[in-house]
């Protein structure tokens, strides 16, 4: 089988999504052919408002879809070209619509993981409407998605040994912060909320990522390492962190404003990841954590309850240590190996 893998344009998060499953399906025998969609995007970009510029205004300022259309269109010719059995976008957030529908118009098989559920369920319906097969990471949206398209899967969040794992290897970060309390991932409004309804005095908290909600005055900035933090810096956070922290995205947009998910059920990859780091973690509730870690892993539906489990847990050192290891007991098989192997039995139907 030979694929054409689309990058999904963002550099950080979704783009792990795409390491795990490139580096799957090479292992599986899967012949890749690969499409860096941010790079085209960033020459695309500076091309056209150059071009703009040169012609001293004389033709239309280029807009952000004229950049990810002439990003996108290039799959089609790049698919022609090797002749791959199918298009795998990952994500799809940056992916033209006209574009997509030239790679329907050549006969194009085309596959995609949609990462953005229940989020961006309008917008992925779209998608999934000029898709063959569709794999979504929120199990409660896979009936959103079925008017649009005949195949649409569950897809699983996993987790990747060689970059998450417990033990110290050579190329890893030596000299990560060891905090009492890490949380690392994007400021939505709903954990802006959480956290700050939180005491944090007497604990060393960690807070890392893209935070722009909070002021400059707010009080938790003097726990933020504010910027995109890489796979291998997180990994060596977790590692090092009494206790990790995960509080799920229910933010529709962004902003104060934000609406609300109610209902979602999966897991986000951070629960695993942690575990799989070797790190305790304590992690709002969805009906999936329960179904995978049972009552090993401790979870919370207040601030009040995120604090009163910090504090018992920093004080418990060795109730931590026992639940860590069932929950690393329990992760395993939830690897992007199985996934991908699930994945290419599918398109071979």
């Amino acid at each position: 089988m030979k694929v054409l893998l689309v990058h999904p344009g963002a550099t950080w998060a979704v783009a792990d999504v795409w390491r795990g499953v490139h580096d799957a399906l090479k292992r599986q025998g899967v012949e890749i052919v690969e499409y860096a969609l941010d790079g085209r995007i960033q020459y695309w970009g500076g091309f056209l408002t150059w071009a703009w510029k040169h012609n001293k205004g004389r033709t239309p300022k280029p807009s952000a879809g004229d950049y990810l259309y002439m990003a996108t269109a290039g799959i089609l010719e790049r698919a022609l070209c090797h002749q791959v059995d199918w298009v795998l976008i990952i994500c799809g957030s940056y992916m033209h619509p006209e574009a997509m529908k030239l790679f329907r118009r050549a006969g194009l098989r085309v596959a995609t993981i949609l990462t953005e559920s229940p989020y961006d369920d309008e917008r992925e319906c779209r998608i999934a409407g000029m898709s063959d097969v569709v794999w979504t990471n929120e199990r409660a949206s896979v009936e959103t998605f079925k008017p649009h398209c005949e195949r649409v899967y569950y897809w699983q969040h996993a987790y990747e040994p060689e970059r998450h794992h417990a033990e110290t290897q050579e190329g890893d970060i030596p000299n990560a912060p060891a905090h009492d309390v890490v949380f690392v991932a994007t400021g939505f409004i709903e954990r802006v909320e959480a956290l700050s309804a939180v005491n944090w005095d007497g604990i060393d908290f960690g807070l890392y990522g893209a935070w722009g909600l909070l002021g400059s005055r707010h009080p938790l900035r003097k726990h933020l390492r504010d910027g995109v933090v890489s796979n291998a810096i997180t990994a060596a956070l977790y590692r090092k962190a009494k206790i990790g922290l995960n509080i799920h995205r229910t933010s529709i947009g962004w902003g104060r404003d934000a609406l609300h998910v109610l209902g979602a059920e999966s897991m986000n990859p951070r629960c695993y990841e942690l575990a799989a780091c070797g790190s305790f973690f304590i992690t709002d509730y969805r009906p999936e954590v329960g179904e995978i870690f049972g009552d090993v892993v401790p979870t919370f539906s207040t601030p009040a309850e995120l604090e009163g489990l910090i504090r018992y847990y920093l004080a418990h050192g060795e109730e931590r240590a026992r639940r860590l290891a069932q929950a690393q007991a329990l992760i395993q098989g939830h690897t992007f190996d199985a996934r991908v192997a699930d994945l290419i039995a599918k398109l071979k139907e």
